[in-house]
Order: structure tokens, then sequence, then C-alpha cells
């Protein structure tokens, strides 16, 4: 096996064998894709071509397998894998050359992606991707066509076309930039057709194609290519400086790990009420080298070179100008309030000067890529797995930058080219193809004692809604196993940047102590970190202390069940309420009272006034949040399976006071169903009230369906008369 210093080498002879031809295929991208220095998330193409069995005639025929439109190398599988009829895919050539309106950018190349689709073998419902073309006209077996940053860096340099030479020599030819399709694929056929000895060719301001007739072969020699690259890259950069040097070297000084958490906890939401996306934080010591070095304003003015970054990244970063050195907060939301108008203008000039007579209307202004000196990276999206491909595209760039510049001179695409690939009417027509967003899509909502029972089926719920969904819990353990089962659930998203707690996924879990108001911030902070923001939070964190045989509890667990029931709801709204008033986004606030708020009873005085008082609570909390943040609770009643109110001991000691007949040996499930049926019988709808019917009230009350109650307490209860509103 060869060694690599700037890639790993991942191939297993054993796993292959064991494989189908198109296994292997597979195989061979997931390899490649789980080495960021290889290729960048969703971005390149492998391919095979193959002899399969045609269906209808039994014939053996010449099979092209791609990877499909939209996939991404990493987690791709064999049904994200397009294929096409070889033969067919050829047959297009004498058509498109038939046609008097063919060209780069022209109607009849777009009109070539639509044929597609009459290539299709087997009924293959995976889109074709758009760089079918590069795969079907080159004559090898196996292609990979990837983005790796070192390759990238020498595409994107002035003398991209000697530089390939020299580092390459005949191995790899060059074509300047042009844009994905069926042009590029012509353009390939015949740098071919003209350089047999290449095996690889380097794509101008985009990345490189390599190939092979072997499955193996062609994996190592795109290793090898990208560790060239990436030596020659290191042995300049080094000759240069290094990392002292790099980028005009460094003009602000890094400020410490604490600082920069505690002004990004407390500049992103005010920040995601101007942008209403969801963010990723970026400050690994790369990253801040670049964001902090001289050359910074320069060099993201330029832009993004590959079509796959600025998709993400857009034609720009903004470069905030401020001085971490002197400046503070106030500095620098005028720093980022000054940019961000400037930005918007600066990005409808833009459209203005380069639009086409066809172009799609003018996308969201804002950026999605923000440099802050002193605290690196902030990079946005509509959900947090589109922010962490953002930051990490941005990361690609920086990377890209560093080795350009360090071999030669970083130049960007030609903005009316990047404005061809941004408002191209095949990535429109991607985007209007993808599905309609959730319910609860961009939304964060914190749910505290999602550790178990209600709280964890909340959790549940607005996850599948779309939510993002922090679990906090008193048990971080129990908050962090519901968040890990959201994940399994529904997946942790494609993304793959973010530092410490903003490299997290859809769904995180967090300690949460609403004793302590300092606990709170701390929480709520951590959020702001994770996301940019919350829009909602869930309290259903509660305790019961059953009194003794004379109906009574101790002093301390009397305070101790106003202090969490009561106080520590106040505690989060209150906190809550400064993080919402920053944010200015519409906010919802959900807390859990109980029928026990409104029934008078023997035996369990403290808990029943403790929510009778949060009842109220969330009657004068409504009050002092409006009109910014809607304030409900939710009355559950009887919720004993599933609920962890309900210990062993306390269905015994009910079952008891009832007059239910049990057994001491009794398996538990065996007392909870019966005491869940008897709490049922007493409701005037007979059936038992479970979690999942609880999380239902949350859900509606945290979305937009009833966005005109506040104020209000919705019951949960079966139906209980003695609960009626009174």
């Amino acid at each position: 096996m060869k060694t690599y210093r700037y890639v790993t080498a991942l191939w297993d002879d054993a796993t292959a064998a064991a494989l189908d031809p198109v296994g292997r295929l597979v195989y061979r991208s997931n390899l490649l894709g789980s080495d960021q220095r290889i290729t960048n998330t969703g971005g390149g193409n492998t391919s095979a071509k193959l002899t399969e069995t045609d269906p209808l005639t039994g014939r053996p025929v010449d099979v092209l397998w791609i990877k499909g439109s939209g996939g991404d190398l990493r987690t791709s599988q064999r049904e994200n894998f397009s294929s096409l009829y070889q033969e067919k895919l050829l047959a297009l050539q004498p058509l498109y050359a038939g046609r008097k309106d063919k060209g780069l950018k022209s109607p009849a190349e777009d009109a070539m992606v639509g044929n597609y689709a009459q290539a299709v073998f087997n009924l293959n419902p995976r889109a074709p991707s758009i760089d079918t073309p590069l795969h079907s006209f080159l004559p090898a077996k196996q292609i990979d066509h990837l983005h790796p940053n070192a390759i990238i860096a020498i595409a994107a340099s002035a003398r991209c076309e000697e530089l390939t030479r020299e580092i390459f020599g005949p191995e790899m030819a060059c074509v300047p930039w042009m844009r994905p399709g069926f042009e590029l694929g012509l353009a390939m056929q015949e740098v071919v057709r003209r350089n047999p000895a290449a095996r690889a060719i380097m794509m101008g301001s985009h990345g490189f194609i390599a190939w092979a007739d072997d499955g193996r072969a062609c994996y190592f020699r795109s290793l090898d290519l990208i560790e060239k690259a990436a030596a020659a890259i290191e042995a300049r950069y080094a000759a240069k400086g290094g990392d002292a040097t790099a980028f005009g070297g460094q003009k602000f000084a890094a400020w410490a790990p604490e600082r920069r958490r505690d002004i990004l906890a407390a500049v992103l939401p005010w920040l995601r009420g101007k942008l209403g996306r969801i963010a990723t934080v970026q400050d690994d010591d790369a990253t801040l080298r670049f964001v902090d070095a001289a050359d910074a304003p320069r060099l993201a003015e330029l832009g993004t070179s590959c079509p796959d970054h600025f998709l993400r990244t857009k034609i720009k970063p903004l470069y905030v100008e401020w001085n971490p050195a002197t400046g503070d907060l106030a500095a620098l939301q005028r720093g980022l309030s000054a940019g961000l108008e400037r930005y918007r203008a600066e990005y409808a000039a833009y459209y203005a000067a380069h639009r086409r007579p066809d172009s799609p209307a003018m996308r969201d202004p804002n950026p999605t890529v923000l440099l802050v000196p002193g605290l690196g990276v902030i990079a946005w999206g509509k959900d947090k797995s589109e922010s962490r491909v953002t930051a990490e595209f941005y990361r690609c760039a920086i990377e890209v930058m560093r080795g350009a510049e360090a071999l030669d001179r970083y130049v960007a695409l030609p903005r009316q080219e990047a404005f061809d690939i941004e408002y191209w009417a095949l990535e429109e027509a991607k985007l209007r193809r993808m599905p309609a967003e959730k319910e609860l899509a961009r939304k964060v909502v914190i749910v505290i004692g999602a550790g178990s029972g209600i709280g964890r089926q909340i959790a549940f719920r607005l996850a599948r809604e779309g939510a993002h969904v922090v679990c906090a819990d008193l048990a971080e353990a129990a908050a962090s196993a519901t968040a890990a089962d959201l994940i399994a659930r529904h997946g942790a998203g494609i993304g793959v940047a973010g530092s410490g707690l903003s490299g997290c996924g859809p769904a995180l879990g967090l300690a949460a102590d609403i004793t302590s108001r300092s606990g709170i911030r701390r929480l709520l902070d951590h959020v702001a970190l994770a996301y940019g923001g919350f829009d909602s939070i869930c309290v259903t964190a509660g305790v019961f202390f059953p009194s003794d045989t004379t109906g009574h509890i101790p002093d301390e667990k009397w305070a101790a069940t106003f202090a969490l029931n009561v106080t520590g709801s106040y505690l989060v709204a209150d906190e809550a309420g400064k993080t919402w008033r920053t944010q200015g986004l519409p906010a919802t606030l959900v807390l859990t009272s109980s029928a026990n708020a409104a029934v008078a009873k023997k035996g369990s005085l403290a808990y029943d006034t403790s929510k009778a008082a949060v009842s109220h609570l969330v009657r004068e909390l409504a009050i002092e949040l409006a009109p910014l943040v809607r304030v409900n609770g939710v009355a559950p009643a009887t919720v004993v399976a599933g609920s962890a109110m309900f210990p062993r001991d306390r269905v015994i000691g009910s079952l008891a006071k009832y007059g239910i007949p049990y057994r001491e040996d009794e398996a538990t499930d065996s007392l909870v169903q019966k005491l869940a049926r008897f709490y049922a019988d007493r409701t005037l709808t007979k059936t038992p009230i479970t979690p999942d019917d609880q999380a239902e009230a949350y859900f509606l009350l945290v979305g937009d369906r009833l966005s005109k109650t506040t104020g209000q307490i919705l019951a949960v209860d079966g139906g209980l008369p003695d609960a009626f509103l009174r």
C-alpha cells in the first residue's frame, strides 16, 4: 500500500473484492468523499463504464454509472447513482452538432441536459448529473472528477496552465474555465485525442478529472495527483515564510477562545435577527490566520473560484471592517450594520450589471459568509446542514487562496462567469425541484426536560416537522441520548464544518438546571453558539414530591417544588426574553401547568399550588413579553405511561390510594397500565393519555397554526369536568 503525506489511502483490497462492479464504484466514491482534502461535501463525480444486460433484449450493453445530480460522494449509496446507455449518450454528439444554436452556454447546450433522460438504463429514477458528458465522452472505464483544495489552488492561479506543466508534466493536460456541460465534455474529448499520454485534465478555476481502466488504479491515480499538488504548494509556502507570512502576515491578534465565545454568544442572535437563518461558526487556527491577516480584505473581495463553492458562499463574503483590539460589542454591531448595508447594495449592483434577459429574479441579497477579525468565519444557511456546508466551502476557499498565493497569484472567476453559474436556468430549475420545507424548518426550539417522558416526545414531534431541537435536561446524558436518537432517525445532514458546539447537527443535547439563573444563561449562550439563536422554548421540567401519610411534605421539598416548577419557568422566560429582544424575531414560550392547577384535592398540596402558579405565570408573561413573544401553557393530566413523573413507587401509592388491586411483585408495565386505565375511565373520552398526546399540543403552540393565541392554557386531559375552565 502506498503511503501519502497530504491525503490518506483507505482502499482495502479484500473489501473491494467482495463487491460487485457498482458496489466497488460506490466504495471508491465513499472513500474519496470521506477526506475533505480530496473533495468538498456534495462536490465532484465518479463514474464507471460497465457491461450490463439490457432488460429488453437480453444483450450485453455498455452502461455509464455516475453519481447522480445532488449527490454527495461521502454518503452516496447505489441508489444515488444514475445509469445511462453509453451508446445513446455518444449519439447525442451528432444531434448536438446539427444544432445551429450550439455553443458554450447556448440554448442547444442546455437542451442536451433534457436528453439525458432518453438514455436512462433500466428505468433508473436518479436524475443524471450535469457532468455526465465529461464522463461519457472520455474513453476510460473509471473516472474521478474531484475538487481538492490543492488542485483548485493551481486551477485558480494566474499561471494555471504553466504550473500544471511544471508540477505534473505530460500526465495532466489542461482546459481553461468552461461551465460544466456538453461543451466541456467535447473539449475534454478533444484534449485526450491530442494528448494520448494524458491521464488527467486540470479544469481551470474548477478542479480536475482523472481516469484509469480499473477502479483501484483510478483511486490511487487521483491520490497521487493530489499529493503532487499539495507537496508543491507546501514546499513553496514554506519557502515564502509559512504561517508567519501567509496572506501578507497577521494584522490582528486572535482573541482567547473564552473571549470569542462571549462576544459570539452576544452578537449571533442580533445577527440572526438581521439574516433570519441558521449559523455555523468556524474559528480554528487556519481560519483565524486568514481572517486576521493583512490581505484578507483584498482576497475576500475577489470572491471564490470553484463553482461548487460560490453557489453556497455567494459571489463573495462580507469582510467586516472593525478592529478587535480596540472595539467592543457596540462597535462590532456598527461594523456589521454598515457592512450588511454595503453588501446588499453591491449585490444588487452585481445582479443589475450581469443579468441576462431571461435571468431569474434576484435572490436574497444578504451575505452567507461573514469574515470577522478576531472571531472567525460565520456562515449562514436555511438549516444547520446548509450553514455547515457553507462554512466548509469557505474554509476550502481559504485553503485554495493559501495555495494559489504560495504558488503564484490567486484569481477568481470573472464576475459574468460567476453570475451565469449562480443564475443558470438549470440551477434555478434544481432549486424549484426541491421539496417544500417542513412546517418548522429554519426554527430552533429548546425543549427543557427532553431527557424523558413528555419532553422527549415533544423533541421527536418537533423534529419530525423540521425543527432544530436542543434537548436540555438536568441529566445531560439523557438529553444527549434523546438528541442522538433524533439524529439517528432524521439524519445529521451532510455538512461537516463548525468549531466546538457549532459543529453540531440538527439536534443537540445540553445540561440545564433551570433553578440557576447562571445555568440558564449558559444554556442559552450555548444554543446561540450552536445555531445563532433560538425561536421557541418548551419547559416540561418539573418535580412532584409525594406527601407523607399525614398529607404533608418537608419544608425543603415544598421550596424545591416551587423553585423548579415556578421560579425555574420564570427564570427561563426572563433570560430568554433578553435574547429574544436582541434577536427581534417572533418567538414562542410554552410552559407546563397541570389539570391539578384547577382541581383541589388532598395529598399533592405543593405540586398543585405550584402548577396553579404556573398557569397564572403564563398569563403574566404573555403580557410582559408581548408583542414579540407568545406565551402559552399546556395542562396535562394523568399521563402515566412513559412519564418520568410516575416512578414505580408513585404508581403503587396511587393504586393503593384508589383501592385498585395489585401484587407487590407485579411488573411495572402492568402496574402502569392499570393506573392509566383507571385514570382514563375518569375522563369523558375514556382513553388513556400519552406523552404523544401532550407533544401534539406543544407542537401546535410552538408553530404558526395558533399564531393569534397567547396567555392561554391548553388542557390535554381526556376531558376532566372538575378541571373545566371556571
